[in-house]
C-alpha cells in the first residue's frame, strides 16, 4: 500500500471502513461525492474539519484499491 497516513482503519469507527484521520468520514463517502460532481471546495465547505490533502489521499487510496487483484481462495 502506498504511504497514506491520513487513511485510518479502526473496527470501532464506521465498522472498520477506511476513514480520514480517524474521523467518521469514509473514503467511500468522499470519493462518491466527487464522483457525482461535487468540487473539492464544496466538500471542504460541507466538512470544515477536513483538509484538501484528505481528499487527495482518499482518491489515491481508491485508485490503489481499484488496481488490487483479489485471488479466490482454493483449499487443497
Amino acid at each position: 500500500m502506498p504511504e497514506l497516513e491520513r487513511i485510518t482503519f479502526d473496527p470501532f469507527v464506521m465498522g472498520g471502513k477506511p476513514c480520514i484521520r480517524g474521523l467518521r468520514v469514509t473514503v467511500g463517502t468522499l470519493v462518491g461525492l466527487m464522483a457525482v460532481g461535487h468540487s473539492i471546495e464544496e466538500i471542504l465547505a460541507a466538512y470544515p474539519y477536513l483538509e484538501r490533502d484528505d481528499l487527495y489521499q482518499a482518491l489515491a487510496y481508491a485508485a490503489w484499491r481499484s488496481e488490487e487483484v483479489e485471488l479466490p481462495f482454493v483449499s487443497a
